[in-house]
């Protein structure tokens, strides 16, 4: 065996995902992921699991083998750039509320009123800052129904402590005076925004076309290691069939569904209802469908545009849709033998 491969027989299976609705998450809460792998004596663990023994980067730079990340498509992109052999496995479109926030008495209400606003960017010591690509691509989004572009409005830097509290310091500096507007999304904005006592002027979420929501976290990707998927498929399709179950039992448990997206989350009821209307119908599923695919083909000329990738990457030669189908298959026969 090479010094880069993995154990012919794993001991551990290790899974990451964004504080935000993920089947992942689901699984995890429900117990299926233990229980999937228990009878081989492998161990899931969580790499937001306190005393775990890896570091929190693991769930940006996908250096660990045996890791499968369902998070936000800016450090997945990113981390597949910089050369590490990660593949697509799965995609996800998950609404989570995105929105433009101005100050409760500020004109800003239609996408056009943007121009020569200033707009807030923040800026995190962080490895991949996918806070600034998340607040540029929101606007860049909300800026090209109106025909505009970034190059419209007057970007103002927003300096944040790499794991400051989300949105405070944006908000900080749009109550101050010193930003028109601020790009927000999911649960903790909803709560954040009321806390600074700023409104909608623009709701992301109104316009029908899901282009102008493309951002870190639409679509989302589950990602594997190269060699994970090479040295042992068949755990790499179990793995997906629980999520697949896990998306199925979510669209059917609307309460449940609530409950543990609060605890993934850290907000409150106010802050998930308001961030996920849908969850009376969640739809977890994953996909590779050729729309999915596009769009977040989208999102990495922007990324790329921007200068968040160290190089481009070519979506269709990163997809592996092998899993997927198999995990599809796995799911259908267990349902003919129950």
């Amino acid at each position: 065996m090479s010094a880069s491969a993995l154990p012919s027989t794993l001991d551990t299976l290790w899974f990451t995902r964004c504080p935000v609705p993920t089947a992942t998450g689901i699984a995890a809460d429900r117990g299926w992921l233990a229980s999937e792998f228990a009878p081989d004596g492998i161990q899931v663990r969580s790499l937001q699991d306190a005393g775990n023994g890896r570091s929190p980067e693991d769930h940006f730079t996908h250096a660990l083998t045996g890791l499968f990340r369902e998070g936000g498509n800016v450090p997945a992109l990113w981390t597949r750039s910089k050369g590490e052999p990660t593949r697509l496995i799965g995609l996800t479109w998950i609404e989570e509320r995105q929105a433009i926030l101005v100050r409760r008495d500020s004109p800003i209400a239609t996408p056009a009123q943007l121009a020569g606003a200033r707009v807030a960017i923040p800026r995190r010591a962080i490895a991949i800052d996918f806070w600034r690509a998340m607040a540029l691509a929101g606007f860049s989004g909300a800026l090209a129904t109106a025909g505009l572009t970034l190059d419209d409005t007057v970007p103002v830097d927003i300096a944040a402590e790499p794991h400051a509290p989300q949105w405070v310091a944006e908000l900080e500096a749009l109550a101050d005076g010193r930003v028109d507007a601020v790009y927000v999304k999911g649960a903790l904005a909803v709560e954040a925004a009321a806390r600074h006592d700023a409104v909608i002027g623009i709701d992301l979420d109104s316009f029908p076309d899901r282009a102008v929501r493309i951002n870190n976290g639409t679509p989302r990707p589950v990602t594997v290691h190269q060699r994970l998927l090479d040295e042992h498929p068949e755990l790499v399709a179990r793995f997906l069939a629980v999520l697949i179950e896990a998306a199925d039992w979510a669209a059917a448990h609307p309460a449940d569904v609530s409950r543990i997206l609060a605890a993934e989350t850290g907000a409150g009821a106010a802050g998930v209802a308001g961030a996920y209307a849908w969850t009376d119908s969640a739809d977890l599923h994953l996909d590779l469908s050729g729309d999915r695919l596009e769009l977040l083909a989208r999102q990495e000329n922007f990324l790329r545009g921007q200068g968040f990738l160290a190089g481009p990457v070519d979506i269709s030669a990163w997809t592996a849709a092998e899993p997927l189908t198999a995990a599809r298959a796995l799911v259908r026969a267990r349902a003919a033998e129950r």
